[in-house]
């Protein structure tokens, strides 16, 4: 599908650290031609360009005043991002200088046009003195006056037609940043401002809107595509374990966690609800749900049966003190999967450091990994004679490498004793960290696997602990360096079709190969509901989608989970073993 039949994908992802936003920018810049624009606050970084003068610019050690100090592959000196400024990346296809079919992109007239956002975007906030200052790229209030300052950096990249970076424009920031610690883009004889120092009372939210507004009808025809994470910000949106907190216990109150109860027909469970979930899920415009005593479709109830070599591979996995998600979740298609050669082991415990909202795993605290766990694993392969072995784990946010290593141990050790099973990992987010996620993808999986879960809107109240910009650029740091990616979705806890199929265009534009979606089925009366029974159907179309936009294979219907047809699905994408 080409971008000009496509609208202006906008995605507002909250605050992101600078590594993870650039992965994701990298994977939009280098695997699609769809148009994107990225809004988001960063974390407290001041980055540079190839000839920024560092020595004279940087005034501070930047660790002490709570920020890192990155290089960036844009033009430009030193620059500031942070909490209070709205940073927007657009991710373009650019047409020919002078308005030719051919040739290499206007990289002044996009400069232009991102300047000419914000300028129109500042009008109608109330600034009407933004404008250009000649020589000095960005954006100015009062570029004629007697005294021109900046309040709107901008640096980009251009490289066979497609461009990345673009703005950070300051709405209410620290302005410390940007007086005391650093020159900001070099120019030492040119005061900065903000929105807030202008006297414009607006919001990051209202910012946001008349930013993508304007964006879409500049680089989308407007039409625009809009998605946005919750706009609540917490430094650690932790889940109550990661807080020390434990698993916890039913509620007896709302008070007890400092929102309104949801109303009655949110909720038919018999028993106290985690309610500081179901507060997120109201945020969030989700409120109806589907009766714990309704039955279930007909196309919800699978047929299992447990032949006499599924009930082997059981004894095979007891013997050898190996816990299998297929069991531990309750998977329907266990007897499926096993008799096909294909088995999804948990490592690393089955205790996890998180709480997400639809997950029946243990929380309490986990224990260390088990040093022998690989080769454990790696002789239940050789037993079983799989075809296909699926690694998941736990999250391990105790271990300083989110237990990526021990995973990686797993892959090398099934690769010894079975070199023609064929390997795919499940993971975890590592925090985000690229040099714990190295340790995992140095190993090489046949297939590497991470789930975004649910829509943008959602993933606050469905994983807590986790994040939309996090789980795109665990995806997008595995396409860069060629390994096959897959990821998974899970539908009927209150996102619309059309989120879905937001999800699957960002997917695609990263470059992921393989993408399932589930039904989410409700493991107890204390995790979220099931808002809808999502219609055999609708799973019929998202596969027609994805695939249309380029996702290689797509694996969807009610009953499948992550590692359903999980071999099937790697073959469809002409994966080799090794």
């Amino acid at each position: 599908m080409s971008s000009a039949a496509e609208p202006l994908h906008v995605r507002w992802l909250g605050r992101v650290p600078y590594g993870e936003a650039l992965a994701v920018q990298e994977a939009l810049f280098s695997h699609g031609a769809r148009n994107h624009l990225l809004l988001l606050e960063h974390r407290h970084v001041f980055t540079y360009g190839s000839r920024a003068d560092i020595a004279s610019n940087v005034l501070v050690d930047p660790i002490s005043v709570g920020a890192e100090l990155i290089p960036v592959n844009r033009g430009g000196d030193v620059t500031y991002h942070g909490p209070g400024q709205l940073v927007g990346y657009p991710i373009l296809s650019l047409g020919a200088k002078h308005g030719g079919q051919s040739g290499p992109a206007d990289t002044v007239a996009h400069v232009r046009n991102v300047e000419q956002l914000v300028i129109d975007s500042l009008g109608e906030l109330g600034l009407a003195n933004a404008g250009r200052l000649p020589d000095y790229p960005g954006v100015w209030i009062d570029p004629t006056g007697a005294n021109p300052r900046k309040i709107c950096a901008i640096g980009i990249r251009v490289s066979r037609g497609r461009s990345m970076h673009g703005f950070g424009l300051n709405v209410n920031t620290d302005m410390r940043y940007l007086r005391e610690y650093i020159v900001p883009c070099g120019i030492a004889n040119r005061p900065v401002t903000s929105l807030a120092e202008e006297g414009v009372d607006a919001t990051m939210a209202e910012v946001v809107d008349v930013v993508a507004r304007l964006a879409a009808a500049r680089w989308g025809t407007g039409a625009i595509e809009r998605q946005d994470v919750a706009w609540r910000e917490r430094a650690d949106d932790l889940s109550a374990f990661s807080r020390g907190e434990g698993p916890g216990a039913p509620v007896r109150s709302a008070a007890d966690h400092g929102v309104l109860a949801p109303p009655p027909s949110s909720s038919t469970s018999a028993r106290p609800e985690p309610v500081r979930l179901l507060g997120r899920l109201a945020q969030a415009g989700v409120t109806d749900a589907v009766a714990l005593s309704a039955r279930k479709p007909e196309w919800l109830r699978p047929k299992v049966h447990h032949g006499p070599e599924v009930l082997s591979l059981k004894r095979t996995v007891r013997d050898l003190n190996l816990i299998t998600v297929c069991e531990e979740a309750g998977c329907p298609n266990l007897s499926d999967c096993w008799a096909d050669g294909t088995a999804t082991f948990m490592v690393l415990g089955e205790r996890c450091t998180r709480a997400c909202g639809f997950c029946l795993v243990d929380t309490h605290k986990p224990l260390p990994p088990s040093a022998d766990e690989p080769q454990r694993v790696a002789e239940a392969v050789v037993r079983m004679g799989l075809a296909h072995a699926v690694l998941t784990m736990v999250a391990r946010d105790d271990l300083d490498d989110g237990g990526m290593a021990h995973v990686a141990a797993c892959v090398e050790a099934i690769r010894l004793a079975r070199p023609e099973t064929r390997i795919e990992t499940l993971i975890s987010d590592a925090k985000g960290d690229a040099a714990s996620l190295s340790l995992l993808f140095e190993s090489r999986p046949d297939v590497m696997n991470h789930n975004m879960e649910t829509v943008p809107r959602l993933q606050r109240a469905v994983r807590p602990s986790a994040g939309y910009a996090r789980s795109l650029s665990v995806l997008a740091r595995a396409t860069a360096i060629g390994l096959t990616v897959k990821s998974g979705l899970v539908v009927g806890m209150g996102e619309t079709p059309d989120e879905v199929d937001g999800v699957l265009a960002d997917l695609a534009s990263i470059g992921v190969d393989i993408v399932t979606i589930g039904q989410y089925l409700r493991p107890t009366s204390h995790h979220l509901p099931v808002e809808r029974w999502v219609e055999p159907h609708e799973f019929d179309r998202w596969k027609v989608i994805g695939e249309s936009l380029g996702i290689g294979h797509i694996e969807a219907s009610p009953l499948t989970r992550s590692s359903y047809h999980a071999r099937q699905s790697a073959e469809a994408v002409n994966i080799r073993v090794g």
